[in-house]
């Protein structure tokens, strides 16, 4: 708190750090030297730089697919609370009915000799109250005081249902704006990321992407040439239709995707749902191990499952890299196997 010494940023920002106060130490080092040739000063290391955009590129996948969680369930909680205020608009109509019914009773008591003072509560805004004061109306009869109490006790709990779903939707609606502002901020690291990248030489942005589609030797190659089922052919049909098109935040098609939204789409177009985040794709089906992978099997990858493709066979699956790249063809192990889920 005190100190007034300098905090290195974390992050990309932590990256950049490093890289300038590096070359700030170089250009001094070559302006005492002076004899040193032009050549002689050294660039920000390729390997830390790739492995930063990587890192970047992970951190935005995850973002997305928490975002793509947050979506799914607010959609949800929305439905449900739709389908409670029905209910509360049901259960107030036949409320509605009921005072119409006990109005008719006061009706024939104020033609009688006047309203009773107890029957004229009955008419309060508050349906809460109507057993209390319908309690001392001696003319009530036992069918109808069952009645109120049942509905008072309906509309108590519908009402505490849409309290605590609204409350519920909101908090959920202040999440999905986090995850949108965390989005945002990932998207400009990604940019920064892109620009370093793309002011590394020309062989080293190709070593990065050899990098980024190379497969693990050591893995075992899937036995199963044709897909587990029809509507699994008919998937990998459909997500092979969809290679080349763009990576976007929080797509499922079909003119862009993220990685779980163009497995979504794909088993869609086969008439399959499945959950919208990789996670949830992860137990959408049977686990099997990745020596009898066949085509139309979903693939998660790292240990979170926040990465998926689907297998498509000849070692490789269909998948939505990440932003900047298209829908592609890649080796199966391309990354670190989380699980396969045969659908």
């Amino acid at each position: 708190m005190g100190s007034h010494r300098r905090q290195a940023p974390s992050g990309f920002d932590r990256g950049s750090y490093v890289a300038v106060s590096v070359l700030t130490a170089v250009s001094a080092a070559v302006a005492a030297l002076g004899a040193a040739p032009a050549t002689a000063a050294p660039t920000a290391p390729a390997d830390d730089t790739r492995a930063e955009v990587d890192r970047l590129y992970t951190e935005a996948e995850r973002a997305t697919e928490a975002y793509n969680k947050a979506d799914e369930r607010t959609d949800t909680l929305r439905g449900e609370v739709r389908r409670t205020q029905d209910r509360i608009a049901r259960q107030q109509e036949h409320v509605n009915e009921l005072r119409e019914a006990l109005g008719s009773l006061a009706g024939a008591q104020y033609r009688s000799g006047g309203v009773d003072p107890s029957v004229a509560l009955l008419f309060s805004d508050d349906p809460d109250d109507y057993l209390d004061k319908a309690a001392v109306l001696d003319r009530i009869s036992t069918r109808q005081a069952a009645q109120l109490t049942e509905l008072r006790g309906a509309l108590r709990e519908l009402a505490q249902e849409r309290t605590e779903a609204t409350a519920r939707l909101a908090e959920l609606e202040r999440s999905r704006t986090a995850v949108a502002a965390h989005k945002k901020t990932v998207e400009g690291k990604l940019a920064k990321a892109r620009e370093l990248l793309n002011a590394l030489p020309d062989e080293e942005r190709a070593a990065h992407d050899r990098a980024s589609r190379s497969g693990r030797a050591d893995l075992p190659a899937p036995s199963g040439a044709r897909p587990a089922s029809g509507r699994a052919a008919a998937a990998v049909a459909a997500a092979r239709s969809a290679v080349g098109k763009p990576y976007i935040w929080g797509a499922n098609g079909p003119s862009g995707f993220d990685c779980s939204g163009l497995t979504q789409w794909s088993y869609a177009q086969a008439g399959i749902a499945i959950p919208r985040t990789s996670q949830g794709q992860r137990h959408a089906g049977t686990h099997v191990p990745l020596a009898q992978a066949r085509p139309g099997d979903l693939v998660t990858y790292r240990s979170d499952a926040s990465h998926v493709g689907m297998y498509v066979g000849d070692g490789q699956v269909v998948h939505a890299p990440y932003p900047g790249a298209p829908v592609r063809y890649d080796p199966v192990g391309m990354m670190p196997i989380d699980s396969v889920t045969r659908v």
